[in-house]
């Protein structure tokens, strides 16, 4: 079997069983959940009754966005990560490596920025790294780990799914790809979503992140008092997170396409840069698995926050398969490809586009 990287973004499952899963050092005991497709935090029993929940990602400095917006995205994947834990984000450990040409006062900027989101999100800092190194460049600075300390039963994995369980989807598809192009090359999509279309959306940068929700969620209960498992849309957008939650728990899928909300500046984006939106980067939007007779109470939670919730689909018994339903019509819903955000980014470039 011939393996290959990405071009750009994560590598997939296959590259990941083939490659890091036989490589991950000591097996300790005290690690009750580690690397895998699908999952996004490690958990750790760190006393009796006691774990603590971790889990790490890229800081980036993306031109485009400026310093304190970028400072704002890096803390928020991280969080929203976390967060679908089930626990809400307490410290971090920073690694900075940063490109010669970044200048003190640019990075004050962004370092300031962080500060202030970790401070409303009750995070604090407690390690880190920072320099300047040759090789370095934008738009990956660094990267970040969170942690979190909880009681062991008040956790949740996208494993933890059951058969049966529905499956709730907030605000809708490819929230990240809408304002990271409409914020990429605002004079072309203003020129075809007019001033106020590009403003709105320009505007969904404030919704990547999924800490809000997910912590909502979570107040009405885990596991089988409510919130079963939750997963956040990042790369392959949300029928890539709907997969990833099915396969990390072993299970079949029926997903209804229609019932995924796709906002109208998104659906113009989308066609603009041709892209496909339920495949495509998806940040801001969670998935969550709840018991049927705990959903109305989870919606409710998270409609409490003014954060929209749809029903999209159930879990299935493994053997049933996993399937997309529109229109009538039922076709298998297959592992998640390249993001097709990037070729577009891509493409974008190449064609002069502002």
């Amino acid at each position: 079997m011939t393996l290959e990287f990405p071009d750009v973004g994560k590598v997939d499952a296959r590259f990941f069983e083939a490659v890091i899963a036989p490589r991950l050092g000591a097996e300790r005991p005290e690690v009750l959940v580690g690397p895998a497709p699908g999952l996004d935090n490690g958990i750790v029993r760190v006393a009796p009754g006691r774990v603590l929940a971790v889990t790490t990602d890229p800081l980036s400095l993306i031109p485009a966005l400026g310093p304190e917006d970028s400072a704002w995205l890096s803390v928020h994947l991280l969080a929203s990560d976390l967060a679908t834990s089930g626990l809400a984000p307490q410290f971090a450990v920073v690694d900075f490596n940063l490109p010669p040409h970044m200048g003190a006062a640019e990075f004050e900027r962004y370092w300031e920025a962080m500060h202030q989101e970790f401070r409303k999100l009750g995070i604090a800092v407690v390690a880190g790294h920072t320099g300047r190194f040759l090789g370095c460049d934008y738009t990956i600075i660094g990267g970040g780990a969170l942690f979190a300390l909880g009681p062991e039963d008040a956790y949740v994995t996208p494993a933890m799914a059951r058969p049966g369980d529905v499956v709730l989807l907030t605000k809708g598809a490819a929230i990240a790809t809408t304002g990271l192009l409409a914020r990429a090359f605002p004079e072309t999509v203003g020129r075809a979503l007019g001033r106020a279309g590009l403003e709105r959306a320009q505007g969904f940068f404030r919704q990547f992140s999924v800490v809000e929700e997910a912590l909502a969620a979570a107040s009405v209960g885990v596991r089988e008092r409510g919130a079963r498992a939750m997963h956040d849309a990042t790369e392959g957008g949300v029928l890539g997170a709907l997969y990833e939650l099915a396969e990390a728990a072993g299970l079949g899928l029926e997903v209804e396409l229609g019932r995924i909300p796709v906002a109208e500046e998104t659906r113009q984006i989308c066609e603009l840069f041709e892209i496909d939106p339920y495949w495509a980067l998806g940040e801001g939007a969670l998935v969550v698995a709840c018991p049927p007779e705990r959903a109305p109470r989870v919606r409710e939670a998270v409609e409490a926050r003014g954060v929209p919730v749809a029903e999209v689909g159930r879990l299935l018994p493994p053997q049933e398969g996993r399937w997309v339903v529109a229109r009538g019509e039922w076709r298998p819903l297959e592992p998640p490809a390249a993001d097709p955000y990037w070729a577009a980014y891509r493409r974008a470039l190449e064609r002069g586009w502002r």
